[in-house]
């Protein structure tokens, strides 16, 4: 490497990419008090967005940084999935308080992170091209190239968030293993003229072909549809398809964005090697039917950001860093698994879709439609297996059961029960006991917490039923039960954790 050495002395962390997943990184670790710097190869930021959906747990991440009420005043909140079969039949799922989720273009979402990075004291580095990392076990010296010549970067830790073309993973030597789907995207935004339903995304699956169709606000719309290769990028081919495949009676005009994209499955052979770790694009892809990509991604930076932060301060053990790969591939993987799915039952032939349309219409009369599928696409079904960071649930305990009051299972996303943790904060954990103020559980965890107050802070609340859940920074349970003895064990993996002695 030759390069002029960096001036602003030895960074804690480095962050490529100054995307979505990469301001979101900054921020988070901005707001625990790391240093960081966000190295972004554009001199400008992206015009157009691919993703336009925020599901619940990438609602989680917005409302951490405390920006969630400034997303829905830009955004719209999504309402309902609403299915157009052939003949005019209609399938409505509602949405529901619990798979939250907003229509909020991606650029949109950069940039509220990035006005929220500048009031952090940061700021994104563009025109800074990454080319080449080097990890020698002490300290990751990144070079970069821009207007004004080469710059050799100390950092103690690096985050690449640079996309599925990434450099830190090309020049990391981490394999990108997976297929290339085969069918190709066309995607288009603008204004459409017409009456169309606000709140709601509309998925045509009819026989000459499928098209989503999704109002957004300020009179934008976006569609997306399969296409032919070769098909012409012009505002005729869309009206034509919207003709085809879409509710009639609408015209195109003024579009923003008119592109094509493949689509990928693919994740990274590892997530972290060494200091440097994978988030977003550069970790995984997968196709864009759910819109979970984006969201995907925000939790990446959720799940690591608050374990690089514990680890720094010296509160964690170097040790809980390895969990990041473990919990984030299960993560992907189950989102690849489930887009797929979506994927094929989107783009069936003809006769393969009117079964399914049938189908559909049965589990829409029994109620089916809305409690299994929509949770699905909003990624609320995502779990991790136990680990150093998950406890196995207690003895009896069944996933989705009722045995414990219907407390969630460990590795499950918090319940919407639970009162917020709040803008800002820490990378501690949270001991939440319900029921008698007296009760096992309540006893023990105020010991608990007097024993580990820097790990973990107690709340109780007035809720029917004695138990306990070891929340995560990141708002998945870490263990649930109804007994002291499973505080007692909740204790223990919160001591594995904490930082040996020097």
């Amino acid at each position: 490497m030759t390069a002029e050495p960096g001036t602003g002395g030895r960074t804690s962390v480095v962050i490529v990419g100054g995307g979505t997943c990469g301001l979101a990184a900054a921020c988070e670790l901005l707001q625990l008090g790391l240093s960081v710097r966000v190295l972004e190869a554009d001199p400008e930021p992206p015009k157009g967005s691919r993703a336009i959906l925020l599901w619940p747990l990438g609602l989680d991440v917005l409302r951490h940084l405390g920006v969630y009420e400034e997303a829905v005043r830009r955004g719209l909140p999504l309402r309902a999935l609403v299915y157009h079969l052939d003949g005019g039949r209609r399938l409505r799922s509602e949405i529901g308080a619990e798979n939250e989720a907003l229509l909020l273009p991606q650029e949109r979402t950069s940039r509220l992170l990035e006005e929220k990075l500048l009031r952090l004291g940061g700021t994104v580095e563009r025109s800074a091209r990454v080319t080449d990392v080097v990890d020698d076990g002490r300290v990751v010296i990144v070079k970069t190239q821009g207007p004004n010549g080469g710059e050799l970067i100390e950092a103690d830790w690096l985050i690449g968030a640079d996309g599925l073309g990434s450099t830190v993973r090309e020049r990391l030597g981490i394999e990108f293993p997976g297929t290339t789907l085969p069918t190709t995207y066309l995607a288009a935004e603008g204004r459409v003229d017409g009456e169309a339903e606000l709140g709601a995304v509309h998925y045509f699956l009819r026989s000459t072909g499928p098209m989503v169709f999704a109002p957004l606000r300020d009179g934008v719309t976006r569609l997306g549809t399969p296409i032919a290769p070769g098909t012409a990028l012009v505002e005729e081919t869309v009206q034509q398809l919207l003709d085809l495949r879409g509710p009639g009676g609408l015209r195109v005009r003024d579009l923003d964005t008119l592109a094509t994209f493949g689509s990928q499955e693919r994740i990274a052979a590892t997530l972290r090697k060494g200091r440097c770790f994978l988030v977003g694009d550069a970790a995984h892809t997968h196709s864009p039917i759910g819109g979970q990509g984006l969201n995907l991604g925000l939790q990446d930076v959720h799940n690591l950001a608050w374990k690089l932060a514990g680890v720094i301060a010296g509160s964690l053990d170097a040790a809980v860093l390895d969990s990041y790969d473990t919990e984030r591939r299960q993560a992907a993987e189950q989102i690849v698994v489930n887009t797929g799915r979506f994927t094929r039952m989107f783009t069936l032939g003809p006769a393969a879709a009117r079964v399914r349309n049938a189908a559909w219409r049965l589990l829409e009369a029994t109620g089916m439609l809305r409690r299994r599928l929509v949770p699905l696409l909003a990624g609320g079904r995502v779990r991790y297996a136990p680990g150093p960071l998950t406890a196995e649930p207690e003895q009896g305990h069944r996933l989705g059961g009722r045995g414990l009051r219907q407390l969630p299972a460990p590795g499950s996303r918090t319940p919407s029960w639970v009162p917020p943790a709040g803008a800002g904060a820490g990378p501690a954990f949270r001991l939440v006991t319900t029921g008698p103020a007296e009760s096992g559980p309540a006893r023990e965890a105020r010991s608990l917490t007097a024993t580990l107050p820097q790990l973990v802070g107690h709340q109780h609340l007035s809720r029917p039923g004695a138990g306990f859940l070891l929340l995560r920074p990141d708002g998945f349970v870490a263990a649930s039960g109804t007994t002291a003895e499973g505080v007692r064990r909740a204790k223990a993996l919160l001591t594995g954790l904490a930082a040996r002695p020097a």
